[in-house]
């Protein structure tokens, strides 16, 4: 499923796992499109690819991220949601669609 262009530009602007601990002030409850968004724009400007060219669908390691860049994506996704992550997400999660979902479940504020 790829994003049609009028939903990236909205995504945006907008702008898990058991072993998860607060790093630093949380952010309040995020969607699983905005956590997409955040993700595109990361591969985006890391690839230096046009967003059209993300498919959530696909896992990560076909946009050839190799274990250290996995590692860094997996700090700045850190550093952006406020929370620890298992080092090992992005290979439980390996999609881009799976693992926003599986993000926005998990940091659902009650």
């Amino acid at each position: 499923m790829k994003i049609e262009n009028s939903k990236v530009d909205q995504m945006f602007t907008v702008l898990g796992n058991n072993n998860v601990n607060i790093k630093s002030t949380p952010k309040e409850s995020l969607t699983a499109v905005e956590i997409q968004a955040w993700l595109i724009s990361y591969l985006v400007e890391l690839l230096e690819i046009d967003p059209n060219e993300v498919d959530v669908t696909i896992p990560f390691k076909r946009y050839g991220l190799d274990s250290a860049t996995a590692i860094g994506l997996t700090g700045d996704l850190e550093d952006w949601l406020g929370y620890d992550l298992a080092p090992t997400i992005l290979y439980d999660y390996p999609t881009i669609e799976t693992l926003a979902s599986h993000l926005a479940e998990e940091f659902k504020v009650i």
